[in-house]
């Protein structure tokens, strides 16, 4: 009787375990599996927000199969107790893993309403975008210059909580325009004591929070910056007519303001090497243009024969050598170009009329090449 009573309760441990077995196969299958969301969503996690209020309302939202089993998966996986708050973007067929994973990461919001301060090389602008959850994509409410007044629609959306704000600094913005945008922002706060170096502020996009402190922004900028010159410095091909990482600086500022094609920038940035180390004059207009501006704005029109005749400090046609200062803000890529150029023959380049340009070694190719290019632009006047 008792060997009966043992093996029955043998047989029923075994169905038990092989149940359990199951049950926990099945509930790692439905962790990492492609999720029930067919469009993306936006998960507002609020601050001190308990895991069991944030699996509800997935559950509710019908982003996960099971609000328990969610838990149960963060609780296994010890990310029960890290959950961030924010605005988070749940992309759709998103699994509990991946939800999970976005809620605890945390950083910058990634849904909701975003404000972006634009810094660009002739205006400055401000965009309200919002997400549309049917494509997981922003798309635009309303912009405005930053020198105009800012209509109300943007001042209701800039004041909702979950608003989150961005900068973007374009390449070849110069110091003073970042400074200028910055300070009519006004989601920022504080005051910028001076202006920084020339070149000194990286082009790129930096996440801020609701009043953050303009100086400490400029500050971050100048430290990127300061970290891509040396890393590249520290990178830097052999045997060239640079000697400084700030002359590096100089050169690359130049080779932004001189084409906004990225497969150019190593062929422009020979030409300059070349030229120096001939030694030949840059003779670069983008060097006259800041010596009239001192990067305060554009020039808004063309250069005189009395402006490139003229002598200022950052004149190519007048000095030897490099200016004394970078003449805009350059990105990596310029700066990387200026520190590891293309290995050409060519002294010369103009605008070939496709956005590029058309290289040379000799000055009769280059005036074939000049002529051809004030052809193409009497032929656009004329249209």
């Amino acid at each position: 009787m008792g060997r009966h009573i043992a093996a029955n309760a043998m047989t029923l441990l075994i169905v038990a375990l092989a149940v359990l077995a199951g049950v926990i196969s099945w509930g790692k299958h439905s962790f990492f599996a492609e999720g029930p969301l067919d469009q993306a969503m936006c998960l507002r996690v609020e601050r001190g927000a308990s895991l069991a209020a944030v699996s509800r309302q997935l559950e509710a939202e019908g982003a996960v199969s099971s609000g328990t089993l969610f838990r149960v998966g963060a609780n296994y996986t010890e990310r029960a107790n890290a959950l961030r708050f924010g605005s988070y973007l749940v992309p759709p067929g998103a699994s509990m893993d991946e939800i999970l994973d976005i809620v605890t990461r945390g950083g910058a919001s990634t849904c909701g309403t975003e404000v972006l301060l634009r810094i660009g090389v002739a205006r400055a602008d401000t965009v309200v975008r919002d997400l549309d959850p049917a494509t997981g994509r922003f798309v635009e409410v309303v912009s405005f210059d930053w020198d105009t007044e800012p209509p109300e629609e943007y001042l209701t959306l800039a004041a909702q909580p979950d608003t989150r704000f961005r900068v973007t600094v374009v390449e070849g913005t110069t110091v003073w325009q970042v400074v200028e945008a910055l300070t009519r922002a006004d989601f920022l706060s504080g005051e910028i004591a001076g202006l920084p170096p020339e070149g000194m502020l990286a082009p790129d996009s930096y996440d801020v929070p609701r009043g953050a402190d303009r100086a400490a922004l400029v500050a971050q900028m100048q430290a990127r910056q300061e970290r891509i010159l040396a890393d590249l410095w520290a990178a830097r091909a052999e045997g060239l007519p640079i000697s400084t990482p700030e002359e590096a600086l100089i050169l690359a500022s130049i080779i932004e303001k001189e084409t906004s094609v990225p497969e150019e920038r190593r062929q422009v940035a020979s030409v300059f090497v070349n030229r120096l180390r001939v030694p030949m004059r840059l003779q670069t207009d983008p060097t006259v243009i800041y010596g009239i501006t001192q990067g305060r704005g554009t020039l808004g029109r063309g250069l005189r024969r009395s402006e490139l005749d003229g002598f200022t400090p950052w004149n190519t046609y007048r000095i030897d050598g490099l200016p004394p200062t970078p003449i805009a803000n350059p990105g990596r890529a310029s700066i990387a170009a200026a520190l590891d150029p293309d290995d050409t023959p060519y002294l010369y380049f103009v605008a070939d009329g496709t956005g590029g340009h058309a290289f040379a070694t000799n000055l009769a190719d280059h005036n074939r090449n000049v002529a051809r290019w004030r052809q193409i632009e009497a032929e656009r006047r004329s249209q």
